[in-house]
C-alpha cells in the first residue's frame, strides 16, 4: 500500500516538473519571436534577426525573404515628403533694369517696386512743390510779359489816347493812383524786370524738376542693385600711436594712426 502512495507521489512530481519546463520553454519562444522571424523550409527551420527598416516578404513556397532598406534611403524619402508639404519661400530680389523703367514711366513706381514705401512722401512732396513753383512763376511771367508788351504798344501808338490803354499794365499800378503817372519808360523797365525775374525762377524750377526725375531713376536703380547688400552696423574708429623709424634722410617721427571699419 505504501509503495502505491510513493508511485503516485513520484508521478505527480514528474507531472509538475514537466509543466514548469513547458512554461519556461514557451516564455523563451515568445522572447525569441519578438526579435526574429522563423524561417521554415521543407527540411530545416532557422531563425534570422530582424532589424528596424526591414520589410518581410513571404512567397508561395513556405519561404521568407528579408529586404533591408538602408537608413539613408528612408531619411531621403522623409526629406522629400517634408519639401512637398512645406512651401518654399523665395527671397525677393528686385531687377535694377525693371526698377529704372518703372521709375522712368512715372516717378515713384521704382520705389514701390523696390518696396521702399517710406520714400514716396519725399518723391511726391518734392514733385508737388516743384510743380506749384513752375505754375506760379509761369503765371506771373505771363502777366508781366503781357503788361510789358501792352505798355510798349501804348507808349508808341496810344500816347495821347488814354481810353485805348490796355488794362493789363494798369493792373500793376498801385490802387487808386492815376495810370498816367505810370505811363512812362521807367514803369516799362520795372515790368521788364519783373518778367525776367519770374522767367528765371520758372526755368530754375523746371531744371530742379528734371533733376528730381533723374534722381528718382538713379535711386531706384541703385536701391535695386544694392538690395541684398550686407551693411554691417559696426562702424568703429580706432586710434593708435605710430612710430616711424628714422632714416638717413628723415628723422624719427611720432604720430597717431586713425582707421575706420565699415
Amino acid at each position: 500500500m505504501k509503495d502505491c502512495y510513493k508511485i503516485i507521489i513520484m508521478a505527480f512530481a514528474i507531472f509538475v516538473l514537466n509543466g514548469l519546463i513547458f512554461v519556461v520553454k514557451s516564455q523563451d519562444l515568445d522572447s525569441i519571436a519578438t526579435n526574429s522571424i522563423l524561417l521554415e523550409t521543407q527540411d530545416t527551420t532557422s531563425f534570422l534577426p530582424v532589424e528596424e527598416g526591414d520589410i518581410v516578404l513571404e512567397n508561395s513556397i513556405d519561404t521568407v525573404q528579408i529586404i533591408t532598406i538602408p537608413d539613408s534611403v528612408i531619411i531621403s524619402e522623409i526629406l522629400k515628403i517634408d519639401s512637398i508639404i512645406t512651401p518654399k519661400t523665395e527671397t525677393f530680389k528686385p531687377n535694377p533694369t525693371k526698377a529704372v523703367i518703372l521709375s522712368a514711366i512715372f516717378p515713384g513706381l521704382g520705389q514701390i517696386y523696390n518696396r521702399k514705401y517710406w520714400k514716396l512722401p519725399i518723391v511726391y512732396g518734392g514733385f508737388l512743390g516743384l510743380t506749384y513753383a513752375i505754375t506760379w512763376n509761369n503765371k506771373n511771367l505771363q502777366d508781366y510779359g503781357q503788361a510789358y508788351k501792352d505798355l510798349s504798344n501804348d507808349l508808341i501808338n496810344n500816347a495821347d489816347k488814354p481810353e485805348n490803354w490796355a488794362q493789363s499794365w494798369q493792373n500793376f499800378t498801385p490802387g487808386g493812383s492815376d495810370p498816367a503817372l505810370r505811363f512812362n519808360e521807367n514803369f516799362k523797365t520795372q515790368l521788364r524786370g519783373g518778367r525776367d525775374y519770374y522767367r528765371r525762377w520758372r526755368d530754375l524750377s523746371i531744371i530742379l524738376a528734371a533733376g528730381c526725375y533723374l534722381i528718382c531713376m538713379a535711386d531706384a536703380y541703385v536701391d535695386a542693385q544694392l538690395f541684398d547688400f550686407d551693411v554691417s552696423p559696426d562702424l568703429s574708429l580706432h586710434i593708435e600711436p605710430v612710430i616711424n623709424p628714422g632714416t638717413t634722410t628723415y628723422p624719427q617721427l611720432y604720430g597717431f594712426n586713425c582707421s575706420i571699419n565699415f
